[in-house]
């Protein structure tokens, strides 16, 4: 109940539910008091069902409303003790993250002997490593497989960690990097910069002549020259700088779509992308098998030590 905006919603909320409890004492205390005036001579309601059923005018069992005094007294007693009152947290202060919390340390603490004979290898070494990888296969699919694939091969605006194409490089250390920091992409929208929208049509045609693909030479000629303005970031060659995160424009690979209408939409709007970091959510150890799991899908690992 921590996310209400105003004080309303928590007395609105705590009020509904101190309302509903009484409700249910009430409705006890009515369905309690013993039998109603009977319409009929047989102690009935007077209703039938099916010919011959007949539905009798008892009180209700006492076992039965004592089990509802049980229950709502019960119920008075949660929410002394925990939160159910609007942002009232409860005497014993339980929350859900706090529960989640308790359960991921206890659960680091009984693998961390288990991930300390992954420490002192290095990547390379560790990607060679059968039970290690194994380990960093679960991982990746309980963290990673959501947005980059159970293949790792990823899909559009999510990048392929399986080939050799990497936005900040791919070397153990830069990918222990992005998994624990996590990456904040952005391309600005750059229409203004290139000209006029023709002049766009042009640079898009340029930048698929750099990896040799369908193009109109006759604009990609025109469109170079403009092309300056987008080689601040991925350079006059268009290789890309790993520094800034800017793509490697000439090696066919197209995270974000490929095709004029593509690049177009790209240089017009801009583009944001953004990996999470995980480094809140798993241990160094964790990071470091993930890593060399992650590598070695793209790299040839050192044969493991007998």
């Amino acid at each position: 109940m921590s996310d209400f905006n105003t004080e309303f919603w928590s007395v609105y909320v705590a009020g509904l539910t101190v309302a509903s409890i009484v409700a249910c004492l009430l409705l006890l205390w009515i369905t309690a008091r013993g039998k109603t005036p009977s319409a009929t001579a047989d102690n009935t309601t007077g209703h039938v069902w099916d010919e011959d059923l007949r539905e009798m005018n008892n009180p209700m069992p006492r076992w039965w409303m004592w089990l509802f005094v049980i229950t709502i007294v019960f119920s008075l007693l949660y929410l002394v003790a925990y939160p159910g009152l609007g942002s009232y947290q409860g005497e014993l202060r339980w929350t859900t993250r706090g529960e989640y919390d308790a359960e991921v340390q206890r659960a680091n603490q009984e693998l961390g002997p288990l991930y300390a004979q992954f420490a002192a290898k290095k990547t390379e070494e560790l990607a060679g490593d059968a039970n290690a990888m194994a380990i960093g296969e679960r991982l990746f699919m309980n963290n990673c497989a959501q947005c980059h694939g159970s293949d790792a091969r990823g899909s559009k605006s999510f990048p392929n960690l399986a080939d050799a194409d990497w936005l900040y490089g791919g070397s153990p250390d830069k990918i222990r990097e992005t998994i624990t920091q996590g990456r904040k992409g952005q391309m600005p929208p750059m229409a203004a910069a290139v000209g006029t929208p023709d002049d766009v049509r042009n640079v898009a045609h340029y930048v698929l002549s750099l990896s040799n693909g369908p193009h109109d030479s006759v604009r990609a000629q025109l469109g170079k020259t403009r092309f300056t303005a987008c080689a601040a970031c991925h350079g006059m060659d268009g290789k890309g700088n790993q520094a800034l995160g800017a793509p490697n424009l000439t090696d066919d690979v197209w995270l974000h779509g490929w095709g004029e209408q593509a690049i177009v939409s790209i240089v017009t709007s801009g583009k944001a992308n953004e990996m999470p970091a995980q480094a809140g959510k798993l241990t160094d150890a964790q990071i470091h098998v993930l890593a060399s799991y992650v590598w070695g899908l793209s790299n040839r690992p050192a044969p493991a030590k007998p």
